[in-house]
């Protein structure tokens, strides 16, 4: 007869009820994020992909809205997004393979491949990829022909993308000033990124595309990925709207050819779960490199292609970067500790890194309040005066003709109840005023994504 071990039933039974307690918890994490973001939907429109997965278990996967209004085409989780600007780290890690291979080294100086740029003998690699080179953010006139100029003007844009050359451009950037001595600041750029692609094509003998589908793509196994251009035709691939008041326009005519490097590149959130797994392993990077790209260099953050540890990380280790485009808005964020990624993909304009960072804070058990419609209330405004002031170091109400204002006027803050206050531009970012004693309002309650933290006021 086997002999009864009272000690071995009882550690039987811990380790049931352990992974008992590990599968049901995952199940509600599972549920709450499907409910968080099936009122995106309801209450925001949210059009687009997420995908989430911890330790390489998906906790969800699914596609919302339309890829297409005009026919009425679904999203699908195959579906190809855009990346915008999520697009610079696949940049950023083509120039450390690049910089492995020794055939550029970080120091070197941007009139190295390009002799006439003005001030190049002082920019350096190093700057263009973590935004300290002075360049301006952006060359928008070379790729862009609606909405920022009038309409009679589209068709001679439109043109133009036939006979503006690389080099064309170049001279164009070259006339832009410099926003401060490189080194000195820092100030997010897309141009530095744009001269970064046209490095590697400088390098490598092939297009940015090209090499991008060699060297990252194909070994990645990233089948469903690529880079945008002006002709060719990519089957999947979601259109990309934007909102006016309460309706969508389509997107305006894009010049690919200009806009790469720090953008350019589609995909799908499968194929991003595959570079994430990637960035973990040393196929693409070595260990040396994968440490230079994510490393912090200055007060904003700036690593390379990516943010290290952003303000919204709920105090978890955050590899991310965010995009938004004319339509496109992505985020893709990877917490290295904890093992976890997501990323969300929007064709209709929908804040992806609002979103993904109320969905992270699901993952991390925060108090993450569900969208829901807000609707304005009338209140005594003479409460205003106790509302007003400096919360924390980022944030200022203020009061301006009877109504009240998030950090400048184009922000105003509209009442719901007589404490809770709604942004005007985003249904997820409220402030509530914390009563502590007497009516002293000495704190505020910011929720971002429906996560919500505490901010006290400012001491004058």
């Amino acid at each position: 007869m086997k002999k009864f071990n009272p000690l071995k039933k009882s550690l039987q039974t811990f380790i049931f009820l352990l992974f008992t307690s590990l599968f049901f918890g995952q199940k509600n994490v599972s549920a709450n994020l499907t409910k968080y973001m099936q009122a995106q939907v309801d209450i925001n429109q949210f059009s687009g992909t997420v995908l989430i997965s911890k330790n390489d278990t998906i906790l969800l996967k699914k596609a919302y809205g339309l890829a297409d209004y005009e026919w009425n085409i679904k999203n699908t989780t195959d579906t190809k997004f855009s990346l915008a600007s999520v697009t610079k780290q696949f940049t950023a890690a083509a120039i450390l393979q690049l910089a492995d291979k020794k055939k550029l080294s970080l120091t070197d100086k941007l009139n190295k491949f390009f002799p006439d740029f003005p001030k190049g003998d002082s920019i350096s690699i190093h700057m263009l990829l973590c935004h300290m080179s002075g360049l301006q953010m952006d060359y928008d006139e070379l790729y862009l022909s609606k909405v920022a100029i009038k309409q009679e003007e589209v068709k001679r844009h439109v043109i133009l993308k036939d006979i503006i050359t690389q080099d064309d451009a170049l001279k164009h950037i070259e006339k832009k000033t410099l926003l401060f001595s490189p080194g000195t600041n820092t100030s997010y750029s897309n141009i530095g990124y744009y001269l970064l692609a046209r490095i590697i094509e400088k390098l490598s003998n092939t297009t940015y595309a090209n090499y991008l589908k060699v060297n990252i793509f194909e070994k990645c196994k990233m089948n469903n990925s690529g880079v945008i251009t002006n002709d060719e035709l990519i089957s999947g691939k979601a259109r990309n709207y934007i909102r006016s008041e309460n309706k969508y326009l389509n997107n305006p005519y894009i010049n690919w050819e200009f806009n790469i490097g720090h953008d350019g590149i589609y995909s799908t959130v499968e194929d991003l779960a595959l570079w994430d797994k990637a960035l973990y392993g040393t196929e693409i990077l070595s260990t040396e490199m994968k440490k230079l790209m994510f490393t912090s260099y200055n007060e904003q953050n700036w690593g390379y292609g990516f943010m290290i540890n952003p303000f919204y990380n709920h105090g978890h280790q955050l590899i991310a970067h965010d995009g938004g485009f004319f339509g496109a808005m992505t985020s893709l964020n990877r917490f290295t500790n904890d093992n976890v990624f997501i990323t969300v993909l929007s064709n209709n304009q929908s804040l992806s890194h609002i979103i993904a960072y109320g969905l992270s804070g699901i993952i991390f058990q925060k108090d993450v309040e569900i969208p829901y419609k807000h609707y304005q209330t009338k209140i005594d405004t003479s409460l205003y005066d106790k509302y007003k002031g400096k919360y924390g170091n980022n944030i200022e109400i203020l009061k301006i003709d009877n109504k009240l204002y998030y950090n400048s006027v184009e922000t105003e803050i509209i009442p719901e109840s007589k404490t809770k206050f709604f942004r005007a531009d985003n249904n997820d970012r409220t402030i509530e005023f914390i009563d502590e004693k007497s009516e002293n309002y000495n704190a505020v309650i910011i929720t971002n994504g429906g996560v919500k933290e505490i901010v006290r006021r400012s001491i004058p």
